[in-house]
């Protein structure tokens, strides 16, 4: 036996079987590297998304608060909800291709309940965090303004006049001027109304001292009702915001938050404000 030739073919082994693990050990390392990286995209690509995420039903549910007039109100003809906030909730349906369910409420308070127990799947809302408790917020796409509204005899001539013994302040109930009141004010009383169009009514039924809310449904009232008057400047800016169930996936939030973000840049907004007729809004920087 020539025992050179054994050895010889013993070393083409082991060389063979040598390169046949570099191999496999380079496929297994390459899965790997391509499983993470697809990981990482899939967590920051759009596209990535299911559409099914933000709508699992496979209907997109939106809340619509119609308690909010600079966002949204009745068409006077169709009897349906109309505005900026319907422009949106159409909009991302579109872009989900979904369909559309709009779920008409009459205050904030309402419309945070329907999304937290996640009965609706995107609602619109001022940033707040007590809110946040349950609903992830995108960045804002408006801002607009808190007042106060007194009668023209009333001694209280400034905001800062506000917050004192003996004064009753009315706000709809739930609403952001309640949540940031509640916070802020340390004498006066607050009261409040079921919803925020009521709240001039209810200051007014009951003879309280001051009312809050949006400046431009304060002056729709004011114009409307003799005797009354708004306080200079705002007691406070709220940061308008789309919602999701704060349970809902982390790729659910992040589609959101990215359409409000081209929404916003691509002019989509400023030019439903401005269909709209809304003055006093801007949007969010």
């Amino acid at each position: 036996m020539n025992f050179r030739s054994t050895d010889h073919m013993h070393q083409n082994e082991s060389f063979c079987t040598n390169l046949v693990r570099r191999a496999w050990f380079r496929f297994v390392e390459g899965l790997l590297i391509v499983s993470f990286s697809t990981g990482v995209v899939a967590a920051e690509t759009p596209s990535a998304v299911a559409p099914t995420s933000l709508a699992p039903t496979g209907i997109l549910r939106v809340v619509i608060n119609l308690g909010n007039p600079i966002l949204a109100r009745k068409d006077a003809q169709s009897g349906n909800p109309v505005g900026v906030s319907v422009d949106l909730a159409t909009e991302l349906a579109n872009r989900l291709k979904t369909p559309l369910k709009l779920v008409a409420v009459n205050s904030a308070g309402h419309a945070v309940d329907l999304v937290t127990r996640e009965t609706a799947d995107v609602g619109f809302f001022a940033i707040d965090p007590v809110r946040g408790q349950g609903i992830a917020f995108t960045p804002a796409y408006v801002q607009i303004e808190g007042s106060y509204l007194v009668r023209d005899g009333s001694p209280i001539k400034s905001n800062e006049e506000v917050d004192r013994l003996g004064h009753r302040i009315a706000v709809g109930k739930g609403s952001a001027y309640d949540l940031f009141l509640t916070r802020e004010i340390k004498q006066a009383q607050l009261v409040r109304a079921d919803t925020s169009p009521e709240v001039v009514r209810f200051f007014l039924e009951n003879n309280f001292e001051v009312a809050a809310g949006v400046r431009q449904q304060l002056e729709s009232d004011a114009r409307t009702v003799p005797g009354l008057r708004l306080l200079d400047g705002r007691f406070m800016v709220i940061d308008q915001a789309m919602g999701a169930p704060k349970s809902r996936s982390d790729a659910a939030h992040l589609q959101l938050r990215q359409f409000v973000t081209e929404m916003k840049s691509s002019g989509f907004v400023a030019a439903s404000l401005k269909r709209h007729g809304i003055d006093g809004a801007v949007v969010a920087p």
